[in-house]
């Protein structure tokens, strides 16, 4: 994104299990219920457009917190549009990572939380690159995995894919239980973020909770 701000102290969150955005990657999401309608609209009205996606956390709710992880990401709206049954499909772009500091009380229908940026510097750097890569044993793991739940891959555009990309995107897209996914958003690096998808799919591939965890 070419466009600069400031990025805000108190955003909108939008709690969501298993959808997870990465910076600089893209997350199509369906709008419906009327609070996050209102999220929407209250949104588009801002410089920055932005909305958190936020992973839900039961044991956090049980302690008297938040219910909510403490990291999740910010996304700015991109594109919308409204279906004839009254639905937004809209399009996030992940901007940086952000730690929960506390919830704001207030009279709007949805959630609204104060956060911090720090420490999520790599997350406006610009495209991340993992040295450490080795594509050939990466896509032949996946390969075993894609075969063995009987999917369809462009290995074309696998292959062809930068690091970030590669990795990002099938982050976001593979069918991880929602506590996987927030260990890949807390990912300090593209390399560890990387090497936990890894270990995600070998684990899957042992047959370690294969029909709840991967599919």
């Amino acid at each position: 994104m070419s466009r600069r701000f400031d990025l805000p102290d108190i955003i909108p969150v939008f709690p969501l299990p298993g959808a997870l955005l990465l910076p600089r990657a893209r997350l199509p999401l369906h709008i419906f219920e009327p609070r996050y309608l209102a999220m929407l609209d209250d949104a588009l009205k801002t410089d920055t457009r932005l909305i958190g996606m936020i992973q839900p956390d039961k044991m956090a709710e049980k302690d008297g917190g938040t219910g909510l992880h403490r990291i999740g990401c910010a996304g700015r709206v991109t594109q919308f549009s409204e279906t004839e049954d009254g639905r937004y499909m809209v399009t996030l772009f992940g901007l940086s990572r952000f730690r929960i500091l506390e919830e704001i009380d207030g009279f709007s229908p949805y959630r609204r939380c104060k956060v911090n940026w720090d420490g999520f510097e790599r997350d406006k750097a610009g495209t991340e690159h993992d040295a450490g890569f080795d594509r050939d044993a990466f896509l032949a793991t996946l390969d075993r995995f894609f075969h063995l739940r009987g999917l369809d891959a462009d290995w074309g555009s696998l292959k062809d894919a930068d690091d970030e990309l590669l990795v990002n995107s099938l982050s976001m897209l593979l069918d991880l239980a929602p506590e996987d996914k927030q260990a890949l958003l807390e990912a300090p690096s593209l390399s560890t973020r990387r090497e936990t998808l890894v270990t995600l799919i070998e684990f899957a591939l042992r047959g370690g909770g294969t029909e709840d965890k991967l599919q």
